[in-house]
């Protein structure tokens, strides 16, 4: 029975993109009772202001699912010292127009990589100034930086990096009393 729902989005659009490995991985090992619903950023349209009033369904489905969700998973590359443009898009569309940002009093943990030896770290801290603007309940304690990503996984996407392994379910543990901490 699952009673803990966690949404959790990748940060990249690519298929075989890292990020949707790890989040592949997460899903897996997920502990009994939690359920990780994985959403696809695809098809997320650019921010407009002038259309922020009436989003389409791809936006709309992802702030409900995220309104319903008990926490969220992010999963995300670095790109140019930063966060990837169709991340920020997808956090900037669920947080408009004001008044309506479903990540308010969010439970949020945040998971970077990288093939390089620092794992994404500027994004994950570039991710952790934007949620604490929105007023997420940032988990910051386990952090999860996966340095060396392109090495964690065999051909076939799968996870084969043991530490790796048991640090995503400790993370997805914390997150899970991380949000029924902020619930009380």
């Amino acid at each position: 029975m699952t009673d803990f729902k966690i949404l959790g989005f990748a940060g990249s659009l690519r298929k075989g993109s890292y990020s949707r490995m790890v989040l592949n991985a997460a899903q897996r090992l997920a502990p009994e009772g939690t359920e990780l619903e994985v959403f696809d950023l695809e098809g997320i349209p650019m921010f407009n202001q002038d259309r922020e009033s009436e989003p389409n369904a791809r936006v709309s489905g992802l702030k409900e699912k995220i309104a319903r969700a008990d926490a969220v998973l992010i999963v995300t590359p670095e790109y140019n010292y930063s966060v990837p443009g169709v991340l920020k898009n997808a956090i900037d569309v669920a947080s408009r127009p004001y008044g309506t940002n479903v990540f308010e009093g969010k439970p949020l943990a945040i998971i970077s990589n990288s093939p390089g030896q620092l794992g994404g770290s500027r994004a994950n801290y570039h991710l952790h100034q934007v949620f604490i603007y929105l007023g997420s309940y940032m988990m910051n304690k386990p952090e999860m930086i996966i340095g060396n990503v392109d090495k964690k996984f065999d051909d076939d996407g799968n996870l084969t990096d043991e530490h790796t392994r048991q640090k995503l379910v400790e993370l997805l543990i914390a997150l899970r009393a991380w949000a029924e901490k902020v619930k009380s």
